[in-house]
């Protein structure tokens, strides 16, 4: 079995942080998965209908460029990371996802967020993750231990 990836989508660095750890925690290696272009503040404005994020969030077919591409995926478990936007993935996970050939690949998401569960997650990846085994997610917070994450990894019982 090829080791482990923590790939993930952070732009306030929670995200980030939470990443980090779990790649720690398990010995993975880690990818941060960059826009093509940077989010600013004004493009993240929820209450804004015309901002960035609020106009790929209401494109499901929204697909954010991204920036230096990891070249293919050698790897069997790939935990994806990102914040919760909209309840729901953000839609450059989807870019992400849709560059490989994902057969046989275990995809386990993980999120942050402010106050929202995992939402319509797993329904927004599914048709980026064809042939692969999509797992139910979790949402952590930013002050997750490392043993936490860690056991959490375990109970997929996939000797990660």
């Amino acid at each position: 079995m090829s080791k482990s990836l923590v790939a993930y989508f952070s732009v306030t660095g929670t995200t980030k942080l939470v990443a980090q750890n779990l790649a720690e925690a398990i010995g993975a290696d880690l990818y941060e998965i960059k826009p093509e272009v940077a989010y600013k503040t004004a493009d993240l404005d929820w209450t804004n209908k015309q901002s960035r994020s609020s106009v790929e969030m209401a494109d499901m077919s929204s697909r954010p460029a991204i920036q230096k591409p990891l070249p293919d995926m050698k790897y069997s478990v790939l935990y994806v990371g990102f914040p919760i936007w909209w309840y729901r993935v953000p839609s450059i996970i989807n870019t992400f996802l849709e560059s490989f050939d994902l057969t046989d690949v275990v995809v386990i998401p993980f999120a942050t967020s402010g106050g929202s569960a995992m939402g319509k997650t797993n329904e927004a990846l599914s048709p980026s993750c064809v042939g692969a085994v999509l797992k139910e997610g979790h949402r952590f917070s930013v002050h997750t231990s490392n043993d936490e994450l860690k056991q959490w990894s375990e109970s997929f019982n996939l000797g990660n």
